[in-house]
Order: structure tokens, then C-alpha cells, then sequence
């Protein structure tokens, strides 16, 4: 019997906008099947999974490789049931702002002289072309890096090598160490690479604020005749 996160993935590969993420040998060559049927052999064993399976393939499918203008990297999704929606830093719950994605959009009011926003969900962001990408696609709720040890990595990976390889310009905003190792990917003769530290408040060398990341993308895309991100949330 398949499970619902298998089911998922079954989705995700009809619909004719992922064609492009498809072909990368992650989805191609089993990788992704075998990594759903172990979360939901885990789900079966009582496991709580996050996001919801309809949500897991959701930094995907709104933004197809075809239309990616930036990159953005994340770690796991958020173990609260309602906060994670498949989109790296997003937010969908009704509390207060995780303090990443709180630092991140003081970051963008700041540099971009806007009202900082009052929701967290990034889907606009991701509907322009930006690629909203986490390590692990899923979580178990309350318990935070999970699942990233599964092998959902390799995805990020080759997502990189392929927005690098096949887009003719694009911005990668690394924020974090991990994020950073991904650096090496890019090629920087056609592609513009900004790094960071991590926005979390954990990050004691608070390398986060004032780097300008939001401004520094729409002025280098402009460059490349390609139309600015519209940061704003609200």
C-alpha cells in the first residue's frame, strides 16, 4: 500500500511544471522514492511527519527550475504542526514570528525602507522566482533535524548545480555554514553568490544584519535586464 508521502511525490511528478526538477537524478533514479517510503514507514510507526505530504514538494512546485531568479537555503522544516508549509523560513502559523524569519524580514524592511511585515508566509517570494529550498523536506513534529540525515541533501545539491548550470543568471543568498559549503556549485561568471551568517540569534557573530542582501539582488538583477523581486509580504 502507498503511503501518503509516496503519494505525494506521485503528484508532484504529474504535474507538468516539475518536469525540469524531475530530471535531476535525485527524482530519476529512485533516491526520492526510497527516501518517501522510509518517512512513511516512519509515519506508520506513529511518527508525526511536517509538513503536510500535499506540501512537501511545495518549494518545487512554485518555482519551477525554468523560472528561478534566486536561491534561498534553509535546514528543516519547522516541527510545529501548522507553522511549515514546504518553503524554506516560511512561515504559516498565527504566533509570533520565528526568530530567523523575524531577523530576516527586519533585514528586508531595513535595506529596502519598507513596514516590516506582519505574516511570515514567503509564498510571493516563491512565486517570483524565488527558490525557497530546506536540507530535509520533512520533520517530525517536535523534534527538530529529524529528518535530515535521510538523504533529502542530495536534492539540494544537485538543485544548486542545476539553477547554476541551466539558468543564464541567477543570486544564491547563503546564509549560514552550511548554506555556504554550496558555494563551491556556482558558477560565479554567470551567477552573483552573496554569503552570509546564519540569521538565527544563535549565531554569536550576529553576521546577519545590515549585509543588504534584498537590495543588493534587485540592483544585480536589473543588471542582467531581469525584473527586481517585490520583497514585500503585506
Amino acid at each position: 500500500m502507498t503511503g501518503p508521502v509516496s503519494k505525494a511525490l506521485a503528484a508532484f511528478r504529474a504535474q507538468p511544471e516539475a518536469a525540469s526538477w524531475c530530471a535531476l537524478p535525485f527524482f530519476r533514479d529512485g533516491e526520492a522514492d526510497s527516501i518517501a517510503r522510509r518517512v512513511d514507514a516512519s509515519a506508520t510507526e506513529g511518527a508525526h511527519v511536517l509538513p503536510p505530504p500535499d506540501k512537501i514538494f511545495n518549494s518545487l512546485a512554485l518555482t519551477p527550475l525554468e523560472r528561478v531568479k534566486v536561491v534561498i537555503l534553509g535546514q528543516d522544516p519547522y516541527p510545529t504542526p501548522g507553522d511549515a508549509h514546504g518553503l524554506a523560513f516560511s512561515y504559516a502559523g498565527n504566533r509570533r514570528l520565528p526568530a530567523s524569519l523575524r531577523t530576516i524580514l527586519a533585514e528586508m524592511a531595513d535595506d529596502l525602507g519598507v513596514p516590516m511585515p506582519r505574516k511570515g508566509d514567503l509564498s510571493r517570494w516563491a512565486e517570483q522566482g524565488v527558490l525557497l529550498l530546506n536540507t530535509a523536506l520533512t520533520v517530525e513534529a517536535g523534534k527538530a533535524g529529524a529528518h535530515l540525515k535521510l538523504g533529502w541533501s542530495a536534492l539540494v545539491e544537485q538543485a544548486v548545480k542545476a539553477v547554476s548550470d541551466r539558468r543564464p543568471a541567477a543570486v544564491f543568498l547563503l546564509w549560514g555554514a552550511k548554506a555556504r559549503t554550496c558555494a563551491t556549485l556556482v558558477d560565479t561568471t554567470k551567477h552573483l553568490v552573496i554569503e552570509a551568517g546564519h540569521p538565527s540569534p544563535l549565531n554569536r557573530l550576529q553576521d546577519f544584519r545590515g549585509t543588504r542582501p534584498f537590495s543588493r539582488t534587485n540592483t544585480w538583477l536589473e543588471t542582467k535586464g531581469l525584473k527586481p523581486i517585490d520583497w514585500r509580504l503585506d
